[in-house]
């Protein structure tokens, strides 16, 4: 029996093994090196739908529940809620489990080994301002893959995994920003040994980023901030701000597509100064649309920060409908979280009793260290360090399969 290293991520997912001394990244789908942790349950077909496919079916419009981002929910009482599904009462555990069983199923298949044992990443903290949430996440985590068949689940902080990946010497700031936390370790490489001398996280990602700018830019076409009169009277007030903020949330949106919150929207419709943005907020909600929201709003995220200026493409929503995403615009948005992960990157470095001016290379890993707000602002915090990217996508889980091996 061999160890699979595993990277499950709360945007995407990776598997790898060692091979001939190197790391390598199964292949969890056709010319993928990693597989969208998204999963949809098909409620035509009966089954459960797993990366690339549950995206596609949700967008075709397939009847069912898309989830994404199914990693923040660990440690909260989310996780462990019983929910109908295709005839089972099934929790976001028992979903989480069965993501990692195909993952698990797919390695299997393509290396021909058999894995019963797994190393996983895991954020230095899930969550930063709870210890006690902190500890259940790792609870719930380790449960869904002894449900997934792992007989054994080790587990190593991602930013330490990816340390042992990258390549260079020196002493090494690695800045992991995912989809849901941003992770830090200092290192040393001498001779082709990694020492690390501290680590440390906060639950900040890409999924905090597409949440403010979708309340910023989105909402409000929906309604958010908008006046609702009351039944009798002149009195007004704003519309719950709950569901937008639900809505906003990759990890929530599943879970507002309730048959009464739909009719309350409609209320809100008839008593609203102006009813066209409530009625559009209808149309989301009973046509399902939010996960299509919150994919334009990270195209949008993506384009503005390759260009001075992008847009959100809302045509799912209405036809012609836009919303101009200026690079600056997004980046006083984005400010708040980039000084935190610039704080958390020199407290990194203040943990391990070590000068700023001592770090030789910060090295950049996950999807969102892509974020030109987010490079600029370490820049600022360690002018003489040089930066670098590793393989953003898989820098983990090939030091999981390095620590594996």
């Amino acid at each position: 029996m061999a160890t699979l290293g595993l990277d499950f991520g709360t945007s995407n997912t990776g598997a790898a093994v060692m091979a001939a001394g190197q790391p390598f990244a199964i292949p969890l789908e056709p010319g993928a090196q990693t597989l969208p942790t998204a999963v949809f349950i098909d409620f035509g077909d009966r089954k459960f739908v797993y990366g690339s496919a549950a995206a596609r079916a949700m967008m075709d419009g397939a009847e069912g529940r898309f989830m994404r981002a199914l990693k923040s929910i660990l440690g909260t009482p989310l996780a462990r809620e019983q929910r109908q599904f295709l005839n089972e009462r099934l929790s976001l555990i028992d979903i989480i489990a069965r993501f990692l069983a195909e993952i698990r199923a797919r390695s299997e298949a393509f290396t021909g080994m058999s894995f019963d044992t797994a190393l996983s990443g895991r954020p230095v903290h899930f969550h930063s301002a709870s210890a006690e949430r902190d500890a259940q996440a790792e609870l719930d985590l380790r449960e869904a893959y002894e449900l997934a068949g792992f007989s054994d689940v080790r587990f190593l902080p991602e930013p330490e995994a990816a340390a042992l990946a990258v390549a260079g010497s020196g002493r090494m700031l690695i800045v992991d920003i995912g989809g849901g936390t941003s992770d830090f370790t200092l290192c040393d490489r001498k001779n082709g040994k990694t020492q690390v001398l501290a680590s440390r996280g906060v639950r900040i990602g890409g999924t905090d980023f597409d949440r403010v700018l979708s309340l910023d830019n989105v909402m409000p076409l929906l309604g958010y901030g908008a006046q609702i009169g009351a039944e009798l009277g002149n009195k007004t007030h704003s519309a719950p701000r709950a569901l937008f903020h639900d809505l906003a949330s990759w990890e929530k949106i599943a879970f507002v597509y309730d048959p009464a919150l739909l009719r309350e929207v409609r209320r809100w419709e008839r008593l609203a100064k102006q009813p066209e943005l409530f009625e559009r907020l209808g149309e989301v909600l009973e046509a399902h649309l939010g996960h299509d929201i919150a994919y334009a709003v990270e195209a949008g995220k993506i384009a503005a920060n390759g260009a001075e200026t992008g847009e959100i493409d809302l045509g799912v929503v209405e036809r012609g409908l836009t919303v101009p995403l200026e690079q600056s615009v997004m980046t006083t948005a984005l400010n708040g979280f980039a000084s935190q992960i610039g704080a958390a990157a020199m407290d990194t470095i203040k943990d391990a009793g070590c000068s700023p001016d001592s770090v030789d290379m910060v090295v950049f890993v996950g999807g969102s260290s892509l974020m030109g707000v987010v490079r600029e602002e370490l820049a600022k915090c360690l002018p003489e360090a040089r930066q670098e990217m590793s393989e953003v996508f898989t820098a983990v889980v090939h030091g999981l399969a390095h620590a594996a091996g």
